[in-house]
């Protein structure tokens, strides 16, 4: 399990984390969400230990990380910008992570380059921006590595690419109950892939859910009022937004499937019917609620 508790961050003048508290489950791909320049680079950096905290604490599995070798070792931080030796291919990267990682699997390396149809005796300066994230992922996946720390990690993929770096995480999540954090500004990148979803916003961690939560505890329904007016048939319930087209409304509700939809039929509507709820609008419902612009937050 991962705990940062009041993580606090600067750089000069500039708070990067604001007093951060987060709780990251083992077995669990938790999605950090937030714009450039929210700080989720910053907070990746940290919990990876490259970064020591100005104030506040970080623990894995119930230890320190910075300077702390050994939970180093169950970690790997793929960064947005990829950076490789002079010179170096993705055999000599193997090699260098051999030595640093006691778990690293040789054989899943190989077998994930020939997956990927890379050339481990290329040069990696030669290599597009998409390919060295593949590179990356590849060594993160065969390091061994519990803990695995995505900064953009998706961003410069192409979607073949991009399934095919979900299907690893999710694999690895399932066989050795790794835990990826992967930091993004694309919420739909995460809508199909996440367990746990964190915003993170000038610093600070607004929310922190379970994603199957958040989707059962959030309802959209679409209805014609009859006799009853609009505002008889959502009384009682916790209207988060409402949309109204001609005699058609839309309306998303905080609170559970059941208990909604029997409110609703007890208003006798012409017409409704429940509708899914994609992760983009549960977000703009729980930030909207506390006060903040999630189209400026996340798109």
């Amino acid at each position: 399990m991962i705990q940062a508790q009041g993580v606090t961050k600067r750089f000069g003048a500039n708070l990067a984390l604001d007093h951060v508290t987060a709780e990251i489950k083992t077995g669990s791909i938790y999605g950090l969400i937030g714009s450039n320049g929210a700080g989720k680079s910053t907070f990746l950096r940290i919990l990876a230990g490259i970064l020591q905290p100005d104030a506040g604490s970080v623990q894995i599995d119930g230890a320190g990380v910075y300077e702390n070798t050994a939970v180093k070792q169950k970690c790997f931080m793929i960064s947005d910008e990829q950076y490789f030796f002079s010179g170096a291919t993705p055999r000599d990267m193997k090699d260098y992570y051999k030595t640093m990682y006691p778990h690293f699997d040789e054989n899943r390396y190989r077998s994930l380059m020939s997956n990927f149809g890379l050339d481990e005796k290329r040069k990696l300066r030669t290599f597009s921006k998409g390919m060295k994230k593949q590179v990356s992922v590849i060594c993160a996946a065969a390091s061994g590595a519990d803990y695995l720390f995505c900064d953009e990690t998706f961003d410069g993929l192409d979607p073949v690419a991009r399934q095919a770096v979900k299907a690893i995480f999710a694999g690895d999540v399932a066989e050795f109950s790794a835990t990826p954090v992967i930091a993004s500004h694309n919420l739909r990148e995460l809508e199909d892939f996440c367990d746990c979803i964190g915003l993170l916003h000038r610093g600070g961690i607004l929310f922190s859910r379970d994603l199957d939560d958040m989707k059962l505890n959030i309802q959209k329904v679409q209805f014609i009022p009859d006799l009853t007016p609009e505002q008889r048939i959502l009384e009682g319930l916790e209207v988060l937004s409402r949309q109204n087209s001609g005699r058609m409304i839309t309306a998303t509700i905080r609170g559970g499937r059941q208990e909604t939809e029997a409110v609703i039929r007890r208003g006798e509507p012409v017409y409704y019917e429940m509708l899914p709820l994609s992760l983009e609008e549960i977000f703009l419902a729980e930030t909207e609620v506390q006060g903040y612009d999630a189209k400026q937050l996340i798109l």
